[in-house]
C-alpha cells in the first residue's frame, strides 16, 4: 500500500487547509482510512477516520472543525480543516488498513497498518 499526502502548509489561526492522500496498491473493498498527527515532543494521535461505508468519526479536540472525507472512484482522502488554532501543528499523517477488523473497528484511537510519509501543518497565532 502506498500513501501519498499533500496540502499541508502555514496559515494564522483561523485559517483553513485542505489536506489530501493518494492511495494505492490495495484491493480490499472493504477498509478504514483515517488522519493521524504527530506534534513535536508529543505522541502520534487519531484525527479522524472513515470507514469504505462512510461511517466517520473524530478527535474531540476537532469535532465541528475538521471534515474527513473520502472519494472512492478516486482512491482519494480529504481532510478538510477550519478554525485551525495554534494547537493543530503538526505532521499530519494519511493511514489505511484494509480487512473487515479495520472496517469495523475504524476509530481515531486505534493506528492503522500503513502510514504516508506526512505533510506539515503550522498555524501561528
Amino acid at each position: 500500500v502506498q500513501l501519498v499526502e499533500s496540502g499541508g502548509g502555514s496559515v494564522e489561526a483561523g485559517g483553513s487547509l485542505r489536506l489530501s492522500c493518494v492511495a494505492s496498491g490495495y484491493s480490499d473493498p472493504v477498509y478504514c482510512m483515517g488522519w493521524f498527527r504527530q506534534a513535536p515532543g508529543k505522541e502520534r494521535e487519531g484525527v479522524a477516520t472513515i470507514n469504505s461505508d462512510g461511517r466517520t468519526n473524530y478527535a474531540d479536540s476537532v469535532k465541528g472543525r475538521f471534515t474527513i472525507s473520502l472519494d472512492i472512484p478516486e482512491n482519494s482522502l480529504y481532510l478538510q480543516m477550519n478554525s485551525l488554532k495554534p494547537e493543530d501543528t503538526a505532521m499530519y499523517y494519511c493511514a489505511l488498513e484494509a480487512g473487515w477488523r479495520a472496517f469495523v473497528g475504524c476509530f481515531p484511537g486505534r493506528p492503522l497498518e500503513s502510514w504516508g510519509q506526512g505533510t506539515l501543518v503550522t498555524v501561528s497565532s
